[in-house]
């Protein structure tokens, strides 16, 4: 990499005077705890996704084990969750004592394979979780006629839309992170919505361990007002982050929409928290060390599947992206001279030519 060259990270927050001015006034205010701002960021969140009720928590993680404690599900149930995905779901439903079943991703959009969970339910299935991966709504139509309750895991997809209705609206429940390299961040934090006034009713209890006049195991889940003062900017800001994305989006899809690999799946509803390609290579480290001695920064969308870890049975579509598939920058944040650079080089490796 020549030495004038800055690099470029994978990902990075977008962050300016706003969020920093609404942070210092919730330090000024000496409340710094969960308070009057994580209960505004609750209401805004629930108004922006089109459903009655929403609960803030410290992670997308503590969401998902509260939403599944509150649906009751524990010891002898099933939940089903697919292999390309990030462990914060295999930890959640074992946080419960249930069994995870892992199913495998579509090979086009990456997303959990319908007619996979359907093989795989059973009478002691719960639960589906179903992410919209890197951004990118799922076949929820399809997922639906399976009849089983759906959590709706839209940790890379806040904003993204289904037939013109937003993730997070279509399931029993759905959970959001807002993690610092998230669509939109708090540092930290997490999000649970819901149709259901009884089981936020109960995430709400399950998240704060102190203050009831019964006793059963809590946890200390909550967001601060620090967070959620954060959030609340972010949130007023995500529909200009998602045009950027998309605008980045079509200056690859120009350049890489060739025979070397495949872009993403296109899909009006699309809000690209990654921008996933898959590589030339059998295993797309090679390529990946390539861009880093360049001064990019890029990634395996999903450090693992799923179903490596368990030594469970082989979900070949999961496996082949798994190897293959490489994360480039997306992000507001880009300049356009590292778009360009990105561009250039990623050209060069595949020997794109115009």
């Amino acid at each position: 990499m020549s030495e004038n060259l800055e690099y470029i990270p994978h990902s990075k927050p977008t962050l300016g005077e706003d969020e920093a001015q609404a942070v210092s006034e919730v330090i000024a205010s000496g409340h710094i705890a969960q308070g009057e701002r994580v209960e505004a960021f609750e209401n805004a969140l629930a108004e922006f996704i089109g459903v009655p009720y929403a609960v803030a928590v410290n992670s997308g993680t503590s969401a998902l084990h509260l939403t599944l404690l509150a649906m009751g599900i524990g010891t002898g149930d099933e939940v089903i969750i697919p292999s390309y995905v990030c462990t914060a779901l295999l930890n959640a439903v074992n946080y419960t004592g249930a069994q995870p079943v892992i199913s495998d991703v579509l090979p086009d959009t990456y997303n959990i394979d319908p007619v996979d969970v359907l093989r795989k339910k059973t009478f002691r299935t719960k639960a589906i979780i179903v992410p919209h991966m890197f951004g990118l709504p799922s076949d929820m139509d399809s997922i639906k006629a399976i009849g089983l309750p759906i959590i709706e895991d839209c940790a890379q997809a806040i904003g993204a839309t289904v037939a013109g209705q937003a993730t997070g609206s279509i399931g029993e429940a759905a959970v959001f992170s807002f993690y610092a390299t998230k669509m939109i961040t708090t540092g930290e934090g997490g999000m649970v919505v819901s149709p259901s006034k009884q089981l936020v009713k109960r995430v709400r209890s399950l998240r704060d361990y102190d203050n009831h006049k019964d006793f059963f195991v809590r946890y200390n889940y909550k967001m601060t007002d620090i967070q959620a003062a954060l959030g609340i900017i972010q949130l007023s800001r995500l529909q200009s982050f998602i045009e950027k994305r998309r605008e980045i989006a079509v200056q690859y899809d120009t350049v890489f929409n060739s025979g070397s690999f495949r872009p993403p799946y296109k899909n009006a509803g699309h809000v690209y928290y990654r921008y996933v390609i898959e590589s030339k290579y059998d295993d797309a480290a090679v390529f990946i060390k390539e861009l880093h001695q360049e001064g990019v920064g890029c990634a395996r969308p999903v450090y693992r599947p799923l179903h490596q870890y368990l030594g469970s049975e082989k979900c070949e579509s999961s496996e082949k992206i798994w190897k293959k598939s490489i994360s480039i920058p997306i992000y507001p944040m880009l300049l356009q001279s590292e778009i360009d650079r990105i561009i250039r080089l990623i050209a060069d490796q595949f020997e794109i030519t115009d």
